[in-house]
């Protein structure tokens, strides 16, 4: 890896920067708009975020397991949360009541994540998340995530319909990003999602009237249980721990495909490091109405597409995410990126995560039982993505979040197909 100038050292920042807010700032505001909170609390509760995603992500790459890896909102734990409090007047209940039950099952949940992670559960983690499953996960993640990135740089309404002009904008973007990550143009290449973000803002301002106001008014940071105080509703705990289980599963994905990209093996202290880390932070969140923490596995996209490895720029731009936390008007200010241009930009980065699904592909043994390891899983779980999420309405409220959920659904096929394999060769 080469040595970054000063210069070079403050751009990967700045671009680093960008990758974080773009990936956090629409998790809070859906997540205050589906509990209707306040929006000074919410201002409040994104300024935390920004706060504690900086700091989670230094701690990681400097204590945890020391990838630049950005450890950010779980997308496991955003879909149980938005799914329950959707759910909620059907069964009765309150959002400060699924609320309080919620931030109790995420507190519990991180505890457990510490207990595990310090008796070393990552090895038991590691045998269940073979090459197979592994694959499953990245195709499904990737495909997952290039869904809603692809939709929202469209600028569809609310009536779904296409906005033209964003619509063009983006795909003009991403042409740019595209061109700049795979022909390079020496140094400029390494900048490429940074140039498409600021080259993305200007165009949009000039294209798209908005009305610009930056706000200076101070909100208040750290809200001690906004979504509701503790309260015990045995069903959503145990879909927390549940949902504690796979955050798990995905910070072992996450560390175990970018060991490819640095070339070099994790220890099972960084391991235990890494886990206990995460419970903390999944702890924070349950306190302060944060979606609980996990490595980011789109992390390795950006870095293949920015081809900066070094932790150093990571870590600088996480300290530039804390700053935009703690100084109300620059966090004003970056909120005024247009998502579409954050979304267009994203979809490129998350191409390269799909690409880290073929080459693993190539390296798994394609007869004909592994074929159908691999593709029934990964078919079933895209066709649940598919499907409406309100289609699974008749089925009981605790187990929505995981069937409606094409991810999940096609990991644990993957998983259940995996032990049934294992126990045929013990057999056999």
């Amino acid at each position: 890896m080469n040595a970054l100038s000063k210069p070079a050292m403050s751009l990967a920042g700045v671009q680093w920067l960008f990758f974080m807010f773009a990936n956090t700032v629409v998790v809070p505001l859906s997540v205050g708009a589906a509990f209707e909170l306040p929006d000074l609390e919410v201002a409040g509760i994104i300024r935390t975020s920004f706060i504690v995603t900086g700091a989670a992500s230094i701690l990681q790459a400097v204590f945890g397991h020391k990838y630049p890896l950005m450890e950010g909102h779980g997308g496991v734990w955003w879909g149980l949360v938005l799914s329950l409090c959707a759910s909620a007047p059907a069964v009765g209940l309150s959002y400060a009541e699924v609320g309080g039950s919620l931030a109790l099952g995420i507190v519990l949940a991180g505890l457990m994540t510490i207990l595990l992670g310090a008796f070393g559960f990552a090895s038991t983690l590691k045998k269940l998340f073979n090459p197979v499953v592994l694959t499953v996960y990245l195709f499904l993640l990737s495909c997952q995530l290039i869904i809603v990135f692809f939709k929202g740089m469209l600028g569809i309404n609310e009536e779904g319909q296409i906005d033209a002009t964003v619509a063009m904008l983006s795909i003009g973007i991403v042409l740019l990003v595209l061109v700049l990550a795979v022909k390079g143009f020496g140094k400029l290449g390494n900048y490429s999602i940074l140039i498409g973000m600021i080259v993305g803002w200007i165009g949009y301002s000039l294209l798209i009237k908005t009305s610009v106001q930056v706000s200076s008014d101070s909100s208040m940071l750290f809200s001690f249980l906004p979504w509701g105080h503790f309260r015990m509703d045995i069903g959503i705990v145990l879909t927390a721990f549940l949902a504690g289980l796979i955050n798990m599963a995905n910070s072992l994905v996450a560390i175990t495909t970018i060991e490819k990209l640095f070339k070099k093996k994790t220890t099972d202290a960084q391991y235990r490091r890494a886990f206990m880390l995460t419970g903390l932070n999944t702890i924070i969140a349950g306190l302060f109405g944060l979606i609980p923490y996990g490595p980011y596995t789109s992390s390795i996209g950006f870095l293949e597409s920015t081809r900066i490895y070094q932790r150093l720029p990571f870590i600088l731009g996480g300290l530039l995410f804390i700053v935009m936390g703690l100084v109300p008007m620059l966090g004003s200010f970056f909120s005024l990126m247009p998502m579409s241009i954050g979304d267009a930009v994203l979809f490129v980065a998350y191409l390269q995560l799909f690409g880290n699904a073929v080459k693993n592909i190539r390296q798994l043994p394609l007869e004909r039982i592994s074929l159908y390891r691999l593709t029934l899983p990964v078919l079933v779980g895209l066709s649940v993505m598919t499907i409406s999420p309100a289609a699974f309405s008749t089925f009981p409220v605790l187990m929505q979040p995981i069937i409606s959920n094409g991810l999940l659904v096609g990991v644990l096929i993957s998983l259940l197909m995996e032990i049934a394999s294992q126990k045929n060769k013990v057999v056999g």
